[in-house]
Parts: C-alpha cells; sequence; structure tokens
C-alpha cells in the first residue's frame, strides 16, 4: 500500500501528520504534507486511511 499527498491540491493544514505521524509528515520546504514512506506498514494502514479520508481537500490518497 502507497500514499501519496497531492502537493497541488494540499493547503497544509497539518491534520494527515497529527492522524498518522509515521507516514505523513510536513515538508519544511513548501508547508505542505508529504509521505516519509515508500510503502505504509501493514500496521499503520487503518491511520493511513483515516488521515486520507480525514483530509479537507482530498490531496492524499492511499492505495
Amino acid at each position: 500500500m502507497k500514499a501519496h499527498v497531492d502537493k497541488d491540491t494540499c493547503i497544509g493544514c497539518g491534520l494527515c501528520p497529527s492522524i498518522c505521524p509515521d507516514v505523513f509528515a510536513m515538508d519544511d520546504d513548501d508547508g505542505k504534507a508529504k509521505s516519509i514512506v515508500n510503502e505504509v506498514p501493514d500496521e499503520l494502514q487503518d491511520d493511513a486511511e483515516e488521515a486520507a479520508a480525514s483530509c479537507p481537500v482530498e490531496a492524499i490518497t492511499v492505495e
């Protein structure tokens, strides 16, 4: 499973790293979210999906 943040859509609210900090972080360069793993570990899949579902602008895809 992979997690991707669309930087063009992201508004940098910080919700995803607050829900799943082992998969998402805020990028210091642009203040927007980014995925910090290549593959989402099995034990973090539910949290990653919750972060995607909670994104107010639907900038995250988890597949």
